[in-house]
């Protein structure tokens, strides 16, 4: 059995809180969520799981872009909730897919990676949600549902209990912000913000 460290306690601390923020819809999901990354990505380095080191780097990239979208930039009101077109959500699925096949591919190759299709699912659908987040769409929650019925068996099969654990938990929390994000839609309908120009 892998002894939990300081780093598997702290990368996961971080992240639960900017989980939590991006349920409660609160900006400072972003750069808690940049912290969480760094601390995650050195983790997965040290499990071998190359995928996921790799979507820590276009989540701290992206985290950034987010945090500026959300904020609106200057001079601009913040980005409204909304929904994702059909068509978009089944062009982001088949992106997803095939990206993490043609990523597993080249891990299963090249490197000594552990369950390199499986990591590069997580992979490819993180990147979904990720994107769908920073465009604050209702959508990225069921996409955050997959990833983390993905991760749960990836990363208790690698002894990351208390990331497994966690992800567990952030399972749950994707439920309970799926529904908080239809309310705040909903009610952002009733009472829709300024246009950004």
């Amino acid at each position: 059995m892998v002894p939990v460290t300081w780093l598997e306690l702290a990368a996961n601390g971080v992240m639960t809180v900017s989980i939590l923020l991006a349920a409660r819809n609160s900006v400072h999901t972003w750069w808690t969520g940049i912290v969480g990354c760094l601390f995650f990505a050195a983790l997965f380095f040290q499990a071998k799981l190359y995928a996921d080191v790799t979507l820590q780097v276009f989540f701290v990239a992206t985290s950034a872009w987010g945090w500026w979208q959300w904020t609106g930039g200057p001079h601009q009101p913040s980005r409204p909730i909304t929904r994702a077109a059909p068509r978009s959500m089944l062009l982001l699925l088949v992106c997803g897919a095939v990206g993490a096949l043609a990523y597993g591919g080249l891990l299963w190759r090249w490197t000594d990676a552990y369950a390199p299709f499986l990591d590069s699912l997580v992979l490819g659908f993180s990147i979904v949600a990720q994107l769908l987040l920073m465009k604050r769409q209702v959508q990225t929650w069921w996409f955050w549902l997959l990833v983390n019925l993905l991760a749960v068996p990836l990363f208790f099969s690698r002894e990351l209990y208390v990331t497994a654990a966690l992800y567990t938990v952030y399972l749950l929390n994707a439920v309970v912000a799926l529904r908080h994000w239809h309310r705040l839609l909903a009610r952002q309908d009733l009472h829709p913000l300024p246009a950004r120009t």
